[in-house]
C-alpha cells in the first residue's frame, strides 16, 4: 500500500524512470495499467487521472508520442469497461464475495456509491464515472451485475473512453509546461483527485440535507 501511495503522488518520477529505461515498452506498461484499472473490479485505487495528465506532460517534453499513447489507452479504457462489465455480467455475485485474509475484496460501501451514483444519472454514468476514481472502476461492473444492454453500455463506454482519456493527457500537454505546475506535480496531484471526488462529496452531502 506504501509503494501503491508513493506511485500515485510521484508518478511524475516513475514515469520518467519507465520512459528511460524502457522507452518502447513504456506504452506497453501505460496500456497495462490503464487496463487494470478499468479492468479489475479489486483494483480501484490505480492512478489513472494523474497518470494521463503525466503523460501529456512528458508528450510535451517531446518524451512520449502524444497521439500514440492517446489512441492506445482509448483501447486500454474500452476494453477495461468492457472486461469489468462481463465480469459482473458473468460473475457479480462469486465476485462479491471473494476475501483475502478475512477481508471482502470488494467493498460493500464502493457498490453502493455506485448504485447511487447509477440512479441519479442513468447510462451517463459510464462517461461521468471516467472522472469519478473508484466508482470508475466499479461503475462497468455494477452495469454488468444490473444487466444493462451491452449496445447501450458500449456506445456510453467508448465516449467516455475518448473524452477521458485524449482530455486529461491533453490537458496535462498543454498546461503540464507552466513553471507552478512542472514544479509542484505532487500538489497537482492532490489538485486532481480532489476535482475527482468532488461529485461524490456534493452527491452525499445533498443526500444528507435530504435527511434531515
Amino acid at each position: 500500500m506504501v509503494n501503491l501511495i508513493d506511485f500515485i503522488l510521484h508518478i511524475d518520477k516513475h514515469l520518467s524512470e519507465f520512459i528511460t529505461l524502457y522507452p518502447t515498452l513504456v506504452y506497453g506498461i501505460l496500456f497495462a495499467i490503464i487496463f487494470v484499472e478499468t479492468g479489475l473490479v479489486i483494483m480501484p485505487l490505480l492512478p489513472g487521472d494523474s497518470l494521463l495528465f503525466a503523460i501529456g506532460m512528458f508528450a510535451a517534453q517531446g518524451a512520449l508520442n502524444l497521439w500514440v499513447a492517446i489512441i492506445l489507452l482509448i483501447i486500454a479504457a474500452f476494453l477495461g469497461d468492457t472486461t469489468n462489465y462481463y465480469i459482473g455480467k458473468y460473475f457479480g455475485e462469486k465476485v462479491l464475495g471473494w476475501k483475502l485474509f478475512g477481508k471482502t475484496l470488494v467493498k460493500p460501501e464502493h457498490i453502493d456509491k455506485t448504485h447511487a451514483f447509477y440512479e441519479k444519472h442513468g447510462p451517463k454514468t459510464i462517461i461521468l464515472a471516467r472522472f469519478v476514481p473508484i466508482v470508475r472502476t466499479f461503475a462497468p461492473f455494477v452495469a454488468g451485475v444490473g444487466k444493462m444492454r451491452y449496445g447501450v453500455f458500449s456506445t456510453y463506454n467508448l465516449i467516455g473512453g475518448v473524452i477521458w482519456v485524449a482530455g486529461v493527457s491533453l490537458a496535462g500537454y498543454f498546461l503540464g509546461e507552466i513553471p507552478w505546475i512542472k514544479n509542484n506535480f505532487e500538489k497537482v496531484i492532490f489538485l486532481i483527485i480532489g476535482i475527482s471526488v468532488l461529485p461524490i462529496i456534493i452527491s452525499m452531502l445533498k443526500n444528507k440535507l435530504a435527511k434531515s
